[in-house]
C-alpha cells in the first residue's frame, strides 16, 4: 500500500506542479501587489512545501519501513489539506466568473477568455477544471493510503 500512496501522492504533485506553474506564469506572484489573485502567496507556497516534504519523508519511508516516518508523513499531510482547502474554496468564485463570462455572448473576445495576462485577470482563473478535480480527487486518495499505511492495514 506504501507504494500505491507513492504513485498516487507524485500523481498529485505533478498537477499541483502544473497549477503553480501556471498560476506563477500568468502573473499571480506580481498580482500579491495589487490583489488581483484571490489565491495568497504564503498559503500557496506553504501547501506545496509541505507537500514536498512530506513527499520526501514517505520516499523514505517506502525504503526505510519505519512507522515514525509514516505518521510523520501523515501529520504533514493534513496542513497541506487544509491549505489545499483554503485555496479550493478562494478559487471557486474565480471559476464561477470565468464561466459566466465565457457563457455571455459579448465576453467571448475578452482578456478572460483570451488568456491575456495583463494582471486585471487572477492568475487562477486559468486553471483547468480537470486539473484542480483530478488534483484534489488524487490528494483525498493520497491521504487515505497514507493513514491507512500508517496504520498498519494492508502490510507493509
Amino acid at each position: 500500500m506504501a507504494i500505491a500512496a507513492l504513485i498516487t501522492w507524485v500523481v498529485t504533485a505533478l498537477g499541483g506542479f502544473y497549477l503553480l506553474g501556471t498560476w506563477i506564469r500568468r502573473g499571480g506572484v506580481r498580482q500579491q501587489q495589487t490583489g488581483t489573485s484571490r489565491l495568497p502567496a504564503p498559503v500557496l507556497f506553504g501547501h506545496f512545501a509541505l507537500a514536498a516534504i512530506g513527499l520526501v519523508i514517505w520516499i523514505v519511508y517506502a525504503v526505510s519501513d519505519e512507522d515514525a516516518l509514516a505518521w510523520t508523513a501523515f501529520g504533514l499531510l493534513l496542513p497541506v489539506a487544509l491549505l489545499g482547502f483554503v485555496m479550493l474554496a478562494r478559487w471557486i468564485p474565480v471559476h464561477r466568473e470565468r464561466a459566466a463570462a465565457m457563457t455571455v455572448p459579448s465576453a467571448a473576445p475578452s482578456a478572460a477568455s483570451t488568456g491575456a495576462a495583463d494582471g486585471t485577470v487572477p492568475a487562477e482563473r486559468h486553471f483547468p477544471l480537470a486539473v484542480v478535480l483530478a488534483h484534489g480527487l488524487f490528494a483525498v486518495l493520497t491521504l487515505v493510503l497514507v493513514l491507512l499505511t500508517a496504520l498498519g492495514v494492508g502490510g507493509s
